[in-house]
């Protein structure tokens, strides 16, 4: 095949080109997190976050995973969200009705699957927003969900003492 005024290697060139462009990767979807996983984070979501919002349970799965990757805790996700006096009374047997359970088992889905809370960085610890607690070495990185979100550091190294203002709308797709 010849054009009129495009030469030879010019073509060939072009050619090459357009193969290797309908050559590009295609993005595998995300891996399915195991089922037992799935369960144990969306209930310690549907829990914890007072199913009020898709940032807190995003925020309650970022502890949860920073608690997995710690070795601190357990070394799983049902592991963590099981131990004792950690998540809500009954978080591993009481029923989740709720029409929050949809939102729960996204949540919990996309943190197994790598998303986290952009505020709550190494905190592997949280309670109720609306509990004091009298601690010097808590450091509050975030609220969400009805949560205050910490890191335990050494009291020098606490600059914020208070839980900062709730945040809602920083995480989704």
């Amino acid at each position: 095949m010849s054009l009129p005024g495009i030469h030879r290697p010019v073509m060939s060139a072009l050619l090459a080109l357009a193969i290797v462009a309908g050559c590009g990767q295609r993005e595998e979807p995300p891996e399915r997190p195991a089922t037992r996983d799935l369960d144990c984070m969306a209930r310690a979501m549907f829990f914890e976050s007072n199913r009020s919002s898709r940032d807190g349970m995003i925020a309650v799965g970022s502890v949860v995973m920073n608690r997995v990757a710690s070795d601190d805790f357990p070394d799983t996700v049902c592991g963590v969200v099981g131990q004792k006096r950690q998540f809500a009374p009954g978080v591993m047997t009481r029923p989740m009705n709720s029409p929050a359970l949809p939102l729960a088992m996204e949540a919990a889905t996309a943190v197994l699957q790598g998303e986290r809370h952009p505020l709550t960085a190494k905190a592997r610890f949280f309670h109720a927003v609306t509990y004091v607690a009298n601690y010097n070495n808590i450091h509050y990185v975030a609220t969400a969900g009805g949560n205050a979100f910490y890191e335990k550091r050494p009291p020098a190294l606490v600059t914020r003492r208070t839980p900062p203002p709730q945040i809602e709308g920083l995480t989704g797709r």
